[in-house]
């Protein structure tokens, strides 16, 4: 059996091919879309979860040391790791959204696969996230379909990271090769996520036409531009077709990052003084929520920054509000403040006001917040995005007839109208906006494996 994988930023899908059609794979319950996201009882558990509950070997000496160094950590902590002892998707949310200081908790490891300047020992434990998400996932599609899986079509950005180049692409995407193999695909193809939402959208089409697809995801926004319909239908040689691309990591996490950053952090202290009347370094505020860079989280929740963090709260005008910020670090609510301005982001797509809640301690936080106010905050990654759709047209040097616009991002009418301001006068139309690029994926794997 063959699948079309889409190991995305905020969530991941699958689906296979029922005759010409891609039919989704439901990952979770019910659901065909399960959150990218992990929880264990501590950092050092995924290695030792995969080795002794899914029996997935190491894949080189640096993951073998790993292994040893995370069995070893455990038995010291006492910390006997059962199979239900790591979660995923939502089941990992809800845990960590119940007790967040006490779970290890990851959100869109993709995100940090293009890094660079990481030692062995991390990108070998991205690659333990990468295999342990993948493996649950693998296991979910094969008890659903009753059929083993071992040819596989995964989805990739154009680029993985906005620095380090092809460098940075091929550490991420043989990040994932390593990862798909450990867990048991045999045959692996990667296909470009808009060239992908590219063939759904193209077996809709009556005449060719030249199509710019536009993919907004959680963790990136990528821009092909391709020859698409009948004539191209159902072939293995596309080259012919893509005649432009870009690409760059920001999507929709950096809109709630942003959003957060502007509008829900002045509760914990941002843009308020010390008592000499300086304003309170803004690093502060961006690490905890910079949830897609590796580090930033390292820098604020290190323990050398507890130290600054309560000379701060000390010299504070406001010592309330640097509280509530200790309590960020100590309690690793990062995540939980991202999934707030998220939510207010998603509320504000239809209402002029509303109003963001954020637990922390016992307190309940209220922020009310206007879509004017949204729009400012966005402003800077809303800006990169129009830039990328812009920079497929000026590389292509061919105007479109069609702007397909997918990705869990797009549904954004603020992001639709700015396409449309930008290239007036081409129709903007959409599909399954979480969908388009699984079922796509699941189309160019028939064409590899069928």
């Amino acid at each position: 059996m063959y699948i079309g994988f889409d190991f995305g930023t905020a969530n991941c899908s699958v689906a296979k091919m029922a005759g010409d059609t891609p039919s989704l794979i439901p990952l979770e319950n019910a659901d065909f879309y399960i959150p990218s996201t992990l929880a264990a009882p501590t950092r050092d558990s995924v290695s030792e979860h995969l080795f002794r509950h899914r029996h997935i070997q190491p894949a080189d000496a640096v993951g073998e040391r790993l292994l040893r160094r995370s069995i070893a950590l455990n038995r010291e902590e006492d910390i006997d790791i059962e199979f239900d002892d790591v979660l995923f998707g939502q089941a990992a949310l809800d845990l960590y959204l119940r007790d967040p200081q006490e779970v290890y908790y990851v959100k869109s490891p993709k995100s940090f696969l293009g890094a660079m300047g990481l030692h062995e020992m991390q990108l070998s434990f991205f690659e333990d996230l990468v295999c342990a998400m993948m493996a649950n996932i693998k296991t979910q599609v094969e008890k659903a379909s009753q059929q083993s899986v071992e040819d596989v079509v995964i989805g990739r950005p154009i680029n993985f990271q906005g620095r380090g180049g092809e460098d940075s692409n091929r550490q991420a995407q043989n990040i994932l090769h390593s990862a798909a193999k450990r867990v048991g695909f045999r045959h692996i193809e990667f296909q470009f996520e808009p060239v992908a939402a590219g063939l759904e959208y193209e077996a809709t089409l009556d005449q060719d036409k030249t199509v710019l697809v536009v993919d907004i995801g959680g963790g990136t926004t990528d821009c092909s531009l391709i020859k698409m319909g009948p004539s191209w239908r159902n072939n293995a040689r596309r080259e012919g077709s893509l005649i432009a691309h870009s690409g760059q990591r920001v999507g929709g996490n950096d809109l709630d990052i942003h959003l957060t950053f502007k509008q829900l952090m002045t509760p914990f202290g941002y843009k308020s003084q010390t008592l000499k009347g300086l304003e309170m370094p803004t690093t502060q505020f961006w690490n905890p929520i910079a949830i897609n860079d590796v580090s930033a989280q390292r820098d604020f929740y290190a323990r050398e920054n507890l130290v600054d963090l309560k000379r701060l709260h000390k010299d504070a005008q406001q010592p309330e509000k640097l509280a509530r910020l200790l309590a960020v670090h100590q309690d690793t609510l990062g995540y939980h403040l991202v999934k707030s301005g998220e939510e207010l982001k998603i509320a504000l797509s239809d209402e002029r006001h509303a109003e963001a809640k954020m637990k922390v301690m016992a307190e309940m936080l209220s922020v009310n917040v206007s879509r004017d106010e949204m729009i400012d905050a966005i402003e800077a990654p809303k800006s990169k995005m129009i830039n990328l759709v812009l920079e497929a047209v000026k590389l292509g040097g061919v105007k479109p007839d069609a702007i397909f616009m997918t990705g869990g991002s797009a549904r954004s009418p603020i992001l639709r109208s700015a396409v449309e301001q930008a290239l007036p006068g081409i129709p903007v139309v959409s599909g399954n906006y979480f969908g388009s690029v699984t079922a796509g994926l699941a189309r160019w794997a028939k064409i590899c494996f069928a």
